[in-house]
């Protein structure tokens, strides 16, 4: 359980922020970008739930952002550190779970003939787009970060994983408003 007494604690006013496991690193290192970038895709979930989605989406968006919170403390821990600090990791039922949804919603959809333009004519969807962009982020620098030190190992796909179920939310926040989805023309504007 968290408990949080003081926002502020001034620690970090030398530029440093401390890990789980209580190491003090640089507060632009790829760990903490990897894990900050999994909060901002949180909150821009936050704002596409506010916006309006559809209520038969809602009970899986609230499970994705408690996934989030996991996958960020997943991140916000050096594997050398798990075994003796217990954090919730993401596991492959996470990314099966992401499949099942994108499967359900997917097959209520038309088939793609072209590319879809992000944005559209519902603010949830178009939130779900920005979304689903801040995601391949989020993934690019987990990506980055595995190069230089382990990471969780179901990290990647669960992003991966997500951000095509943001597209797939996004195409089925549309459909659900009877809303107009819109397209690419490749005829060069």
């Amino acid at each position: 359980m968290v408990h949080i007494n003081r926002v502020y604690t001034r620690a970090g006013d030398d530029g440093t922020t401390a890990l789980v496991g209580g190491q003090r690193v640089p507060k632009d290192s790829l760990r903490i970008e990897a894990y900050g970038t999994v909060d901002e895709l949180n909150s821009v979930i936050g704002v596409a739930v506010a916006a309006g989605l559809d209520a038969s989406m809602r009970e899986q968006f609230f499970v994705i952002q408690q996934v989030l919170f996991n996958l960020g403390s997943d991140l916000a821990i050096l594997e050398a550190d798990k075994e003796r600090i217990p954090v919730p990791q993401i596991e492959p039922r996470h990314v099966e779970q992401l499949e099942g949804w994108i499967d359900a919603w997917n097959a209520e959809l038309a088939p793609l003939k072209s590319f879809v333009l992000p944005g559209g004519s519902d603010l949830s969807a178009a939130q779900l787009h920005v979304a689903r962009t801040v995601c391949r982020r989020a993934e690019r620098v987990a990506m980055a970060l595995s190069r230089h030190e382990p990471i969780g190992a179901q990290v990647i796909a669960y992003l991966n994983r997500l951000s095509d179920l943001l597209f797939v939310a996004a195409r089925y926040q549309v459909h659900r408003a009877g809303a107009k989805e819109l397209f690419w023309d490749s005829r060069g504007y």
